[in-house]
Order: C-alpha cells, then structure tokens, then sequence
C-alpha cells in the first residue's frame, strides 16, 4: 500500500484538556467554507468498533497494563486506518484527526516507560507506514489542562494518573516534536480558543 496517498492526513495532539475535540470542529469548518472535503475523526473511536473499544479504554474502570493499552489503542487505529483514513486520503479529501500514533509514543511510552521501539513497530503494523503530513501539538501544561474538564468529562486517564503522570506525558510530545520539525507544529494552547484555532488554521493551511 501506498504511505503517503493524495490527501492530507492533518493530526492534532497533546496534553489532557488542550482543546483538541473543539479545535478540530473549528478546523473543520472553517476548511469546508474554504472548499475543501474534509474528514473529521479522532482517536480511539471514527469506527463503529474504535468506539466500543474507545468506551472501554476511556472509562474510569482502574488501571490497565500499558501493553495491553498499547494493543488497544494500535487495534481501533488499525480499524480507522482501513475503515476511514486511507479511504479518504486516495479520495483527495482532508482527514483532521484528533490523536494518532504520537498519542500512544508520549502516554504508553513517555508516560508509562515502555520501549518507544516497541510502540513504533506496532504503529507501524496499525497503520501501515500511515504518517501525518502535517502533526499540530497544542501545548498545554497539564494542571492548566486539567482544571478544565469537568468531573462529569474526566477519563481513566485523568481520574487514575497523576500529575507526574501528565509532566511526562506533555514533555514526550514536546520531545517528539523536537525530533521532527518538519511534520509538527508547536502551538500555544494556555491561550483563548480564538488565538489557538487561528495559528492552527494558519499552520494547516501551510501544509495544504
């Protein structure tokens, strides 16, 4: 399969509570206005089995071995990957997917400590060398982020971690954006949606 078919894969990462749901609605919109076929998705979910496994791997149940979320995460991508991306992708269209293989790099890897190889070779076997052409991170510092969601909105992931938890997690995305500068895009996500949404914007359109 081809890696790199002729739409735009456009991923959005980062901490817990840095507005990735809204940004990505707003994006969406406003490149539909702009003429463009746009894909909205987001990870774990998009497909009807990512979203039962979402309901699983979100709720507040307790801990779950980092491998097995690991295993987890890779498979509701590997159905997203077939089922929705590369479909859209051969079709021209834009995706703009909330979360994608960074997520499980900087949360299983960074946040838990297992091997970024190992997390790598089973991205690669989800999605098939599938990599974003354009990966916005919106930085937050995690007790910023935190102290926006609700308790009715927490996950497992914000009910069962700490904040060393999230530290580690933030700083991995910012080391993988460090990496590769030339697929991510740093914004500051402490500031008004306004500001926010409007350097995504800016950066997305540079990408397409």
């Amino acid at each position: 399969m081809d890696a790199h078919p002729p739409g735009r894969l456009i991923t959005l990462e980062g901490p817990e509570g840095a507005g990735k749901t809204v940004i990505g609605q707003r994006l969406a919109t406003a490149l539909v206005a702009a003429g463009r076929s746009v894909v909205l998705t987001r990870e774990p979910g998009g497909t009807r089995l990512g979203e039962r496994l979402r309901s699983l791997l979100m709720e507040n149940g307790g801990r779950v071995e980092p491998r097995a979320d690991a295993l987890l995460f890779n498979g509701a991508r590997a159905q997203l990957v077939a089922e929705i991306l590369r479909p859209a992708l051969a079709a021209g269209q834009v995706v703009v997917c909330a979360r994608y293989t960074d997520s499980t790099l900087a949360y299983q890897g960074y946040g838990e400590g297992l091997a970024l190889s190992e997390l790598r070779s089973l991205a690669e076997v989800a999605t098939g060398g599938l990599a974003p052409h354009r990966t916005i991170l919106l930085d937050v510092d995690p007790e910023v982020g935190l102290q926006r969601k609700s308790d009715t909105d927490q996950t497992r992931f914000e009910a069962s971690f700490d904040i060393a938890f999230h530290q580690r997690v933030r700083q991995g995305f910012l080391d993988l954006a460090k990496a590769e500068p030339d697929r991510f895009r740093v914004i500051d996500a402490s500031r008004r949606v306004e500001a926010v949404f409007a350097d995504v914007l800016a950066v997305t359109l540079e990408a397409l």
